[in-house]
């Protein structure tokens, strides 16, 4: 495993652990980390997660993130014991969103007898 590649799975546990339980924020309660993308130069980190709630619940906790992303730097650094800890910057990821909502339509297809589930490839 490449240095950028490490760095971001200890990354994403440090920034899960921070979000989930040193943050309290109830804005935050539905806030789940899925993946961290570190740069080459190990400088910015993108954070994608997962929000559950309304679209303006999604905007404000993400929102909140945003304003609280130095905080979370300031403590990802003093846990990891970083010189120079990365810039932080969440993004809302939208993966299993679009998986579920896929999900639904071909379930509904299926519901309407419009397609089969062998045609899905499933059993």
């Amino acid at each position: 495993m490449r240095r950028p590649e490490r760095f971001a799975v200890a990354l994403k546990e440090e920034i899960s652990e921070v979000v989930g339980f040193e943050l309290d924020d109830p804005r935050l309660e539905m806030v789940t980390v899925t993946d961290v993308e570190v740069a080459s130069d190990l400088r910015d980190v993108k954070v994608f997660v997962i929000i559950s709630g309304s679209e303006d619940e999604i905007d404000k906790a993400l929102t909140t993130l945003r304003h609280a992303s130095t905080f979370v730097r300031q403590q990802v650094a003093l846990n990891l014991d970083l010189r120079h800890a990365p810039h932080i910057n969440f993004v809302r990821d939208t993966a299993e969103e679009n998986a579920s909502r896929i999900s639904d339509i071909l379930d509904d297809l299926t519901a309407k007898g419009e397609i089969n589930k062998e045609d899905i490839g499933e059993k």
